[in-house]
């Protein structure tokens, strides 16, 4: 894996994260002013579940080194020496 593809890989993992932990964080907040009378529980609750889908979707994409991401590939049929 070259460098600039695991820069890119690093970057989408940090987005990917910023964004699931504060939707997280916004749905808690919004459920702990609404139906939990101002607890916190709900808000640890939110950020923890966005970090935890972050993390797994970050371990999926450094595992999976062969997918590509936002790219078209051109599907070319091989001849084979059967014909």
């Amino acid at each position: 894996m070259s460098d600039s593809e695991l820069g890119r890989k690093w970057d989408r993992c940090l987005a990917d994260a910023v964004v699931k932990i504060g939707t997280g964080f916004g749905l808690g907040l919004v459920f702990s002013l609404t139906f939990f009378k101002r607890r916190m529980w709900p808000l640890a609750f939110g950020s923890g579940m966005g970090l935890g889908m972050a993390y797994s979707n970050c371990q999926h994409d450094f595992q999976a080194p062969y997918l590509l991401h936002g790219k078209y590939v051109k599907n070319v049929l091989r001849r084979s020496a059967a014909y």
